[in-house]
């Protein structure tokens, strides 16, 4: 849900204001015979073709250049966008100007010694600037409001979050407790049984403790997968076809807690897992400065499970506010498979 809900009005407004400060200089400046000019004819084309170049530019800074360079802190590349603007502004009055109702009129808007490249395009400079800042800091604003809004929204999800496992961590020391105990008393007659014990204590204590914080360790989080599958390999023992795979270099990358767990979980939820005709896929795979994981599986369902789901949303969500737009996800259903992968910056 947009944080602001119909931003028209505030251009609208913004619009208003900018052309009633212009009529209201012009009065002010121009007496009443120039005022009254801005409604006649030829001079109504020329305030037109003034506010269409001025207002254009608006728009393409506002809709285009500002959301592709400040958002991704590209500020030389605004830089240049800006200046690029600047030369539009007066190209785009030039030709509405000097040429369309030049062609109606006769009449030249500038006269033939300030009809000339250089000093045209300098003398536009000031109002194309006027447009670039109006509309950068109106985007600006928007993106203040709309970035609380989201901060706002997942810290309430968060506290949901904490809640939920408040609720259900009934005395959790006491359950580690007991753990280590059986852990203890089969280490030496049963050691296979008290490995996998204490790797369910392990596997616990991540999603108790860990996984409360926003960011964990990547090392801590592929553990925790490779535990997941570990123990549903246990379970389905000889009838279990997943395959697991993981490439490049594990050292001090964090990345958002219950990220991993929510594509490895569909894929044991909702997919088949126990037919060696489709094996199930699991890839992880760290590069430079990203990491990937990637899941197909043959669906134990007819119901779209990620798009429509509850922990889909959820996780959209957070990365929205954590990645703002620098993340890559996807997923499609075709025939009776389902993929999905998720690529985030490290």
């Amino acid at each position: 849900m947009e944080p602001i809900k119909q931003k028209w009005r505030y251009h609208a407004l913004l619009i208003f204001i900018i052309i009633a400060l212009d009529l209201y200089g012009d009065y002010v400046y121009l007496n009443k015979p120039g005022f009254v000019s801005n409604f006649l004819y030829p001079g109504f084309l020329y305030v037109c073709s003034m506010y269409f170049s001025f207002f254009s530019i608006y728009y393409i800074n506002f809709r285009w250049l500002s959301p592709f360079t400040l958002v991704k802190k590209r500020y030389f590349g605004y830089v240049i966008g800006a200046i690029g603007l600047a030369f539009l502004f007066a190209g785009i009055r030039y030709l509405l100007e000097e040429v369309v109702i030049f062609s109606m009129t006769g009449n030249h808007n500038y006269a033939d010694q300030t009809r000339v490249f250089g000093y045209y395009v300098f003398d536009n400079t000031y109002y194309s600037i006027k447009a670039i800042l109006f509309s950068t800091t109106l985007f600006l604003l928007f993106r203040f409001i709309e970035n609380k809004a989201k901060l706002f929204e997942l810290q309430l999800e968060t506290k949901k979050t904490e809640l939920r496992f408040l609720k259900s961590q009934l005395e959790p020391h006491f359950l580690f407790n007991t753990l280590n105990s059986f852990y203890s008393e089969l280490i030496e007659s049963q050691p296979e049984t008290a490995k996998d014990i204490h790797k369910l204590s392990e596997l616990l204590r991540f999603v108790t403790y860990d996984s409360q914080e926003d960011f964990v360790s990547l090392e801590k989080d592929l553990k925790f997968i490779e535990s997941y599958i570990y123990f549903h390999k246990k379970r389905f023992e000889t009838n279990f076809f997943i395959d697991y795979t993981f490439t490049g270099t594990v050292a001090n990358q964090k990345i958002p807690a219950m990220v991993l767990i929510h594509f490895v979980e569909n894929v044991f939820k909702h997919g088949i897992i126990h037919d060696a005709s489709a094996v199930a896929k699991i890839n992880i795979r760290i590069d430079q400065d990203s990491m990937t994981i990637y899941t197909k599986n043959k669906i134990n369902t007819s119901e779209n499970y990620t798009q429509n789901g509850i922990g889909y949303t959820s996780l959209k969500r957070r990365l929205d506010v954590l990645f703002e737009g620098e993340y890559i996800l996807k997923n499609k259903q075709e025939d009776s498979y389902f993929e999905a992968s998720l690529q985030i910056p490290l």
